[in-house]
């Protein structure tokens, strides 16, 4: 994976900017109320509709990391219909009572599919990184792991994140840059062998969630992104 950009979009006509700008996937959000809840069927449909990249929806229900068996049907049901609407795969974190990834909800949505899927930014909320890391490495389906390297974003977890990237070329390929992304961590970032960026707010003018994705934005972001691709080559 060289370079992936992906967008955090919430309606159709964002994912027809996110498309044009650029844009290699789509992670789709139906509510960003707390850290994001799932779309609506019919949203999600209208926004596969619009654009022909890959599009991870969101799985989660309530705010917050935690979830209990109670929500796990609910779940896999709505994953069950956004597979068949045509999503590539998803994109979902939930942590148990002692702050550590949930084990048992993640393996019950995912052991039993064939579809990649993103463990989200639940991960910078762990009390112990390194456990958490270990526990989500190799799980089925699994190939990115969305991040910041700190629960304050990446102004505070750049250092670590880069750290954790040259030390190990797979964790720096399941790494999933986001979370106050800004271009000048892109270079750090990308020489220590991260090769995929998530953006949200940074291509909204003003950036906010209450503004339309903006297309020109999205390719700025493409720009950038191949520019450090290629020179990597050079």
């Amino acid at each position: 994976m060289s370079g992936l950009l992906e967008v955090v979009v919430l309606t159709a006509e964002d994912a027809r900017r996110a498309e044009d700008g650029g844009a290699d996937r789509l992670m789709m959000v139906g509510e960003l109320t707390g850290q994001g809840r799932c779309p609506e069927p019919a949203a999600f449909r209208r926004v596969r509709d619009a654009c022909t990249i890959p599009i991870r929806p969101l799985l989660r229900l309530r705010d917050g990391y935690r979830s209990d068996g109670g929500e796990v049907a609910r779940l896999r049901g709505l994953a069950s219909g956004y597979l068949v609407d045509g999503a590539e795969g998803f994109v979902l974190g939930f942590l148990d009572g002692y702050s550590q990834v949930d084990g048992e909800i993640v393996t019950a949505l995912t052991d039993d599919g064939y579809w990649p899927w993103t463990f989200d930014h639940a991960i910078d909320r762990c009390l112990d990184i390194e456990n958490a890391w270990t526990q989500l490495r190799g799980l089925r389906g699994l190939d990115q792991i969305l991040t910041a390297g700190s629960s304050r974003g990446l102004e505070v977890g750049l250092e670590d994140l880069v750290a954790r990237a040259k030390a190990s070329p797979f964790d720096a390929g399941l790494i999933l840059a986001g979370g106050g992304l800004i271009p000048e961590h892109v270079a750090w970032l990308s020489r220590a062998g991260v090769r995929a960026f998530q953006v949200g707010p940074q291509v909204r003018p003003g950036g906010s969630f209450s503004a339309d994705v903006d297309t020109s934005l999205v390719r700025g972001w493409r720009i950038l992104l191949d520019a450090e691709r290629f020179r990597r080559a050079g």
